[in-house]
């Protein structure tokens, strides 16, 4: 017998996934100020990608290295959710689930700033 919850199949159950998707990124928009302030940033840098992007590979390095720090955001504050859900008490494991996640955000910023940086200075000095 399998998980009650996960009875859908077929078109229903993207149906009801796509839109359990748009209430998460709504409550992403709604709750997590991170989250709002790298979304703002990243729609003109979705567009820059566009122009900075000679070739399609570099437009899609330069998108998915973008996408990928609001995957991240996503994740961890998934992380940070249930770790509050759990316990709001302090706990060693909950800080460190927290800094993990922490640490993951960091390290796709520096990867999407590497990117980015690297494509300025090709196009910069082609």
């Amino acid at each position: 017998m399998g998980n009650p919850h996960k009875g859908r199949t077929g078109l229903t159950r993207v149906l009801f996934a796509t839109r359990h998707s748009a209430a998460g990124l709504a409550a992403a928009w709604r709750h997590e100020s991170a989250f709002r302030q790298e979304l703002l940033l990243a729609l003109p840098m979705l567009l820059a990608a566009l122009w900075l992007g000679t070739t399609w590979v570099e437009r899609a390095l330069l998108i998915g290295s973008v996408l990928l720090v609001l995957i991240v955001e996503l994740l961890n504050s998934g992380i940070e959710a249930i770790v509050d859900r759990v316990s709001l008490d302090l706990h060693e494991l909950s800080r460190r689930a927290k800094d993990y996640g922490s640490a993951a955000v960091m390290l796709s910023l520096l990867l999407c700033g590497g990117t980015w940086a690297t494509a300025l200075w090709n196009r910069l000095h082609a």
